[in-house]
């Protein structure tokens, strides 16, 4: 009996220690194929058997045996969370399963840019995170999402100010525009709020005015100049005209010269009909356009139009008169290259 006894006890120790071999094996070897960083995206809703299938797919495993045998033992306790996640070289079954199961995800850069509307920013985002276009223009679509925040359906555009942002790729519609509100907050500090106060402007007045100077202007160096225009045309109570919030007026932006019928629209947008600044901006503002706001330049300039010469830049007149020469020069040469609309 004592034999007996003896031979079973060598036979479980035996077995116990391939066991705890085998799966001291399973679990750290080095089981990343590539030799270079792997980017692999898992969506919400994904159980820990399911990594198996994700990363076999996506052909990143030495040996996919050996990571689903590790997922069979560990995922009755465990679930995967979704994100983005970075497979490095050297990594072991142990270290993927465990990043997986604790969400230890690495963020993807986010960038906008040239943005007219809310809805291409949602088409332009929505590639760029979990968030798809359609949950992105459903949220902004509703007022009472942002309305609490002091925006609403025509001035939420000013919250997104062009640039690369890093964010979690698991990211849905209300955490992208809570994340882009902690952004715009932080650029809206108290010496630009000051800034704006200066100038009898809200920072969403700023904004509006930024994007029409964004879309009014090729050169950069030019809009703090053209800046000073518009808000001596704000303060003597002018119209703008700005040809830019036309175009959104009648939603064509591919207009490359305004016409009497686009002037005649009948549209809050339209600053040949209506006096102030529009209901919203005419795009995303971009940081240079706000700063060209906010340090606009000072001078008695009430007019501009481009020059005939193609190079972006403006003539700039202190009297209708003056102008009216300049914006003929122009049209001369706009006919003269056949663009008539």
């Amino acid at each position: 009996m004592k034999k007996i006894i003896l031979s079973l006890l060598v036979v479980f120790v035996v077995v116990f220690v391939s066991v705890a071999v085998f799966i001291f094996t399973v679990a750290f070897m080095d089981n990343i194929k590539a030799d270079q960083e792997v980017r692999v995206f898992i969506p919400a809703g994904t159980s820990a058997d399911g990594l198996s299938s994700i990363l076999a797919d996506a052909g990143v495993l030495r040996s996919e045996k050996s990571f689903q045998i590790m997922t069979s033992l560990r995922s009755s306790r465990h679930s995967a969370k979704p994100g983005s996640y970075l497979l490095e070289p050297g990594m072991n079954n142990h270290q993927i399963f465990s990043m997986f199961t604790a969400g230890r995800q690495s963020p993807v850069r986010v960038t906008f840019n040239n943005i007219r509307t809310i809805e291409e920013l949602a088409g332009k985002v929505g590639g760029q995170i979990e968030a798809d276009s359609a949950s992105l223009s459903e949220f902004f679509a509703d007022e009472a999402n942002y309305g609490a925040d002091g925006f609403n359906r025509q001035t939420i555009i000013s919250v997104f100010i062009p640039d690369t942002y890093q964010l979690y790729w698991s990211t849905d519609a209300e955490g992208f525009y809570r994340r882009m509100l902690r952004e715009y907050r932080s650029f809206w500090n108290n010496e630009r709020t000051q800034e704006a106060a200066d100038i009898n402007l809200t920072p969403v007045g700023v904004s509006v005015l930024a994007s029409i100077i964004d879309e009014e202007v090729v050169r950069d160096d030019e809009k703090p100049r053209i800046a000073g225009v518009y808000l001596n045309r704000l303060r003597k109570g002018i119209p703008l005209q700005a040809d830019p919030t036309v175009k959104f007026a009648v939603n064509d932006f591919t207009i490359r010269r305004v016409l009497n019928e686009h002037l005649k629209v009948d549209s809050p947008y339209n600053t040949y009909k209506y006096k102030g600044l529009p209901p919203g901006p005419v795009c995303c503002p971009t940081k240079s356009g706000i700063e060209a706001v906010l340090n606009a330049e000072k001078h008695d300039y009430l007019y501009f139009v481009a020059r005939p010469d193609g190079s972006g830049y403006h003539h700039f007149s202190l009297t209708l008169a003056e102008h009216n020469r300049y914006a003929a020069a122009y049209r001369r040469e706009l006919n003269r290259r056949r663009i008539y609309k």
